[in-house]
């Protein structure tokens, strides 16, 4: 390791001070901070709100202090069928309740895959990412038809957002720290020969331990429900006695939730493969968690279609980059920070993923597009943070913006070429619970 010298500080020093500029930068930094004196407002002049092709849909959801947002944005997509379908466009569903057989399920994948890695040592890579996941409420599109599946749906009247689901940091943490601690007896029961019963028994208890602390943070998901709502022609409609599955049973009978395909563009790893990731395979029997890796164009390609097809298109994406809460704008040029420091930080989207600088934080949904002749000038976006930001709600995104921080988007299989839908129901190849695919 070298030393910096006094020299070498001096010369830092008399480098700065020689361009005068530096000075005026410093002091808008200062005094405003560093991304609103590097804000570049001409943005608005391509991310105004009119689109070629647009959904007509309502207003937004809120996830409040929690890491929902590929529930929301699911339910987003599942509320907009039911709406289209029925005739009713403001009908949400519960995302707490599902947000509850999510932690069921997780809990109960998070034991297996510690009695399975038992013999390993604690500091081992894979024990170590299972660990880290422990009590997660991030998530993903196929994480949450899973849940769907397994559980069906609700209204949101019938089991209510509240302060533990708003918030959820606060369940998050108790649970993480209690199943890492559950791990510990695991482990333990399986170095001392404990057969596959006493290890069944131990994860029930458990389980029924986790089921409790749920329960008592968001309350107990109802059995069964009366559907009740007022259409758009204000005709009154009443179903009583419906069990979230019978709910999903009848009214989705026709949403095909098997011909659904994640893209995924992530250039660290190679294109045109089918991946899968087991540390997110949250229900037992449940789908595999999979993405095929595609060129970026194809992602776009298939929104598209998708969205002229009358429906929204769910994506991940790096969501804090270039992005504005106020305006929701969506912009690569938005902060332009480089100019203001004088140096250059651009780094290819496969350099991002592989050093960490670039991950899907968040999952929102497209709901319109614009284009000129072919060429795609902008998304609308529909949020899951309320409507107090962006467009009442809604974001406006730039083409470009999309190529560089959107990582996936969940499509149907007919928009798919022959040869991605023969890899799509392929055999898919296992990633390593830390490889960054976005």
């Amino acid at each position: 390791m070298t030393v910096i010298s006094d020299q070498e500080i001096a010369d830092f020093s008399a480098d700065f001070n020689t361009n005068s500029k530096n000075q005026v930068a410093s002091r808008a930094a200062r005094r405003s901070g560093l991304l609103e004196a590097s804000f570049n407002d001409r943005v608005s002049e391509r991310l105004n709100h009119v689109f070629s092709t647009e959904l007509d849909v309502d207003g937004v959801t809120d996830q409040k202090h929690s890491g929902r947002c590929w529930e929301f944005a699911t339910l987003n997509v599942l509320r907009h069928y039911f709406g289209k379908q029925n005739k009713v466009k403001d009908f949400t569903f519960s995302q707490a309740y599902n947000f509850f057989w999510d932690k069921i399920e997780r809990a109960n994948a998070f034991y297996d895959a510690m009695i399975r890695l038992a013999d390993r040592p604690l500091n081992d890579r894979e024990v170590q990412s299972w660990l880290a996941f422990a009590g997660e409420d991030g998530g993903l599109w196929s994480m949450a038809i899973n849940l769907v599946k397994k559980y069906g749906v609700v209204p949101s009247y019938a089991m209510p957002e509240s302060f533990n689901s708003n918030n959820t940091t606060g369940l998050i943490d108790s649970l993480a720290r209690k199943e890492r601690k559950d791990a510990i007896a695991l482990r333990k029961l399986v170095s001392e020969g404990s057969s596959q019963d006493e290890l069944e028994k131990a994860k029930k208890h458990f389980l029924n331990e986790v089921y409790r602390m749920v329960s008592v943070a968001l309350g107990e998901p109802p059995k069964k429900f009366d559907l009740e709502y007022r259409d758009d022609d204000k005709k009154y409609h009443l179903e009583r006695d419906l069990t979230p599955r019978e709910f999903v049973q009848k009214y989705f009978k026709d949403f095909k939730f098997d011909d659904y395909v994640v893209l995924s563009n992530c250039p660290n790893h190679e294109f045109n493969k089918l991946y899968h990731m087991p540390l997110y395979d949250n229900v037992d029997g449940g789908d595999q968690i999979k993405f095929l890796n595609v060129p970026i164009e194809y992602l776009a390609q298939a929104a598209v279609a998708q969205l002229k097809s009358g429906d929204a298109v769910i994506f991940g994406n790096d969501v804090l980059k270039q992005m504005e809460r106020k305006t929701g704008y969506l912009d690569t040029e938005l902060y332009q920070t480089d100019k203001l420091f004088g140096v250059d930080t651009k780094m290819s989207k496969a350099d991002r993923l592989a050093t960490g600088e670039g991950f899907a934080t968040h999952d929102m949904t497209l709901v319109g597009v614009d284009e000129d002749h072919g060429h795609i000038r902008k998304w609308k976006v529909e949020n899951s943070w309320g409507d107090k930001y962006g467009h009442k709600g809604f974001y406006e995104m730039s083409q470009p913006w999309f190529e560089d921080y959107v990582y996936d988007v969940v499509v149907r299989k007919e928009f798919l070429t022959d040869e991605q839908v023969k890899l799509a129901e392929g055999p898919a190849i296992d990633l390593k619970p830390w490889d960054n695919i976005g």
